[in-house]
């Protein structure tokens, strides 16, 4: 059976691969979601449904950020580039170039970025531990 996410035969693919699609493909589903929240709560006049659309958003904020962490971790040139554009004060653009140029043509990172490496990545940009501080 095929899934759009899937370019080659899924039955084809190592198990790694098609881990790494389903998470792709979630990620992508995650922020759609955020977007959808958001044009929600542009135009709704009801506080009470804000607050529960609010709340379901919050989830979908978490949802992308494991996601890209899962992924993050099992491709470390992705994960070299993404080190020198979040969180990175400055021109967005310009990091990137930066932290591309860096990865990919600076000899760092691990391979071309064009699959999933083999094995578990060590590390992590830490999205996950960041949480919201109190007001």
């Amino acid at each position: 059976m095929g899934f759009d996410q899937y370019h080659e035969p899924p039955d084809e693919l190592p198990a790694e691969t098609r881990t790494f699609a389903r998470l792709a493909a979630s990620l992508t589903e995650e922020a759609e979601a955020i977007g959808w929240y958001a044009q929600r709560l542009a135009v709704e006049p009801d506080a009470d449904a804000r607050a529960i659309m609010e709340d379901a958003q919050g989830e979908e904020f978490k949802h992308f950020c494991m996601d890209l962490e899962f992924l993050l971790r099992r491709t470390p040139t992705w994960q070299e580039i993404a080190r020198g554009i979040l969180f990175a004060e400055g021109d967005i653009v310009a990091n990137g170039d930066a932290a591309e140029e860096g990865v990919i043509h600076g000899g760092g990172g691990s391979g071309n970025g064009s699959s999933p490496p083999s094995g578990r990545g060590s590390g992590s940009l830490g999205i996950g531990s960041l949480k919201e501080t109190p007001r």
